[in-house]
């Protein structure tokens, strides 16, 4: 059985950039729904001993289990984003392994960040962006509904950003620029990246 893990922080804690209302809704509806769908589809079958990251593995192989494989990698990526961020980022700093290769790959951390925000800015439509390392290199990229690195062999994620519409539209319409930069500058949680990067 998949559980709905706690969230690390209260509901209202990222306010002013995300609001009680959105987590609320992100937290309690969307997410809590794909948690919902993952168990109903692995109920009294062989996969409901599996755990979450062997489940996305499993379902990604086969094609007669993208529903599957829909909801229960949303629930990972979910768990992921929310660790991503958090209410006390301005005290999170990236590990000097972590920043040593921010300033190897993207020149400095200021070039970092503008890279998460246009990244998240060209991804058409649903989708999430990703700071990852692959190999001896740090990646930016994003990925479409669903996807998520993990199934893709040689990448590790280090922290990653909503950019599905319920992660943003109550507090800021349609303008994800805005989202992502209040984001990128005020709620990554580098801790939590650095802890990805060992």
């Amino acid at each position: 059985m998949i559980q709905l893990h706690p969230l690390p922080y209260d509901f209202k804690a990222l306010e002013p950039y995300i609001s009680e209302k959105t987590i609320q809704l992100h937290y309690g509806k969307h997410q809590a729904g794909y948690v919902k769908t993952t168990d109903d589809l692995i109920n009294k079958t062989p996969m409901e001993n599996l755990d979450l990251n062997n489940l996305i593995l499993t379902a990604s192989c086969d094609t007669v289990l993208t529903k599957l494989f829909n909801s229960a990698a949303q629930v990972w990526n979910h768990q992921f984003y929310w660790n991503s961020l958090s209410p006390e980022a301005q005290k999170h700093h990236p590990s000097a392994q972590l920043k040593t290769s921010i300033d190897k790959d993207f020149g400095s951390m200021d070039n970092c960040l503008k890279k998460l925000i246009e990244t998240g800015m060209n991804q058409f439509g649903s989708g999430w962006v990703w700071l990852a390392r692959e190999n001896n290199n740090l990646t930016i990229f994003s990925t479409s509904n669903a996807q998520t690195p993990i199934t893709q062999y040689g990448l590790k994620p280090l922290l990653c950003i909503d950019v599905w519409e319920h992660a943003y539209y109550l507090d800021y319409q349609n303008d994800r620029k805005e989202y992502l930069t209040r984001v990128v500058t005020n709620l990554i949680n580098w801790d939590f990246a650095s802890q990805n990067d060992n």
